[in-house]
């Protein structure tokens, strides 16, 4: 009975193993509903690239080769020349009573700047006085010496001596005159002022009297009461700096662009590059000799300089109408695959002739480009 009892246990616990099983696979499994869901994929959109109907409408031009020289662009200010540059100096001194020009003004030579009232011409008139008075009496003396001579009544030596004097005396006289000259007096008409001209043509560019305190003014004969400059010509005085010297040499030829006239392009000369260094900027300065026509720069102005060097460089040039200006930046328009063009950044050189751009870096010489940027662009954003 128990051998019996034993198998009937094992016959139900089999049986309810089977039935355990048979639950748990009674359903098949979705192998759908257990795999992750798919990656939904999204198409970057180029902004660059730009597609059109009829790509043939627009014309296709390759970039050309442009020879250049290596340039370098820098900043300075206009001055004056220092050649062309003229103190205003009288050698009396005393108190200034009048200034009769200010600064900014342009005198001609000869032109009455101010009077200086000195006692150093009542002095030098004075010794003219003497001066004439001793003369006229040396030749008194001379023509009755000569006269006693015809007459045997004084040896030859006694008109050797009164011919010394009257010699002397007129070396006295050409002295003095001289004297008045130099002050500035008119010796037929003596005043008790000197009168300061201007001893060139050209611009007061520095003054250090003024008619208000002209009354309390001692002028000590100095050579700063003005300055007076020819402006036809001046410097245009440039930092460089110093990875850049190498670049600059005497006798290139720079451009000079005014803040103050941005239209206008003037040529000129480098004729000096410093000795010394600028130990804080680490820059030298650099002059530029430039014509000045009608005074158009004036002493102060900022310029922006381009000096052109004498390594020669290639770089593409393309028609001016295809460089886009946008953004700040410029682009011109490739041909890309599928009849579609893509929008490229460049970097824009100077405005050549034949209403040409110059292109320093983004493209290469033979490349395609549209000739119309911006009439594609239009197209584009219609």
């Amino acid at each position: 009975m128990s051998s019996m009892s034993s198998r009937r246990h094992a016959t139900i616990l089999l049986c309810f193993g089977i039935y355990l099983l048979a639950g748990c696979n009674g359903k098949p499994s979705d192998p759908k509903s257990e795999a992750p869901p798919a990656a939904v994929v999204q198409t970057d959109t180029d902004v660059n690239l730009v597609h059109v109907d009829h790509p043939d409408q627009f014309t296709l031009v390759a970039a050309t080769n442009y020879a250049t020289t290596s340039t370098i662009q820098v900043t300075g200010t206009v001055n004056p020349d220092i050649s062309r540059t003229v103190p205003v100096i009288s050698i009396a001194s005393g108190r200034v009573v009048e200034v009769h020009a200010r600064i900014g003004d342009y005198v001609k030579k000869g032109q009455l700047l101010m009077d200086v009232q000195s006692t150093d011409v009542s002095g030098a008139f004075g010794q003219y006085l003497k001066a004439v008075s001793d003369e006229r009496l040396a030749k008194v003396q001379l023509d009755r010496a000569r006269l006693l001579n015809d007459k045997g009544a004084i040896p030859n030596s006694q008109v050797e001596v009164a011919q010394n004097a009257e010699e002397d005396a007129k070396a006295a006289l050409v002295a003095s005159e001289e004297q008045l000259r130099v002050l500035g007096v008119d010796k037929d008409h003596p005043a008790a002022t000197v009168k300061v001209r201007a001893p060139v043509s050209g611009y007061i560019i520095a003054q250090n009297v003024t008619t208000d305190g002209a009354a309390g003014v001692t002028y000590a004969g100095s050579s700063n009461a003005f300055t007076i400059a020819d402006l036809s010509h001046v410097w245009i005085v440039c930092d460089v700096y110093e990875n850049n010297l190498s670049t600059v040499h005497l006798g290139e030829k720079a451009e000079i662009r005014l803040t103050a006239y941005p239209d206008r392009v003037l040529t000129g000369v480098v004729s000096d590059i410093g000795a010394v260094l600028d130990p804080q900027l680490r820059t030298a300065k650099v002059r530029i000799q430039v014509e000045n026509p009608n005074t158009l720069m004036r002493v102060g102005m900022f310029a922006t300089v381009t000096i052109h060097g004498k390594t020669a460089q290639t770089h593409a040039q393309v028609p001016a109408t295809a460089v886009l200006h946008l953004h700040d930046r410029d682009w011109v328009y490739v041909p890309a695959d599928g009849g579609k063009f893509r929008r490229v950044s460049v970097r824009g050189g100077v405005t050549l002739p034949g209403n040409m751009q110059e292109i320093l870096s983004g493209i290469d010489v033979g490349q395609l480009v549209v000739s119309n940027a911006l009439a594609l662009q239009n197209t584009a954003d219609q």
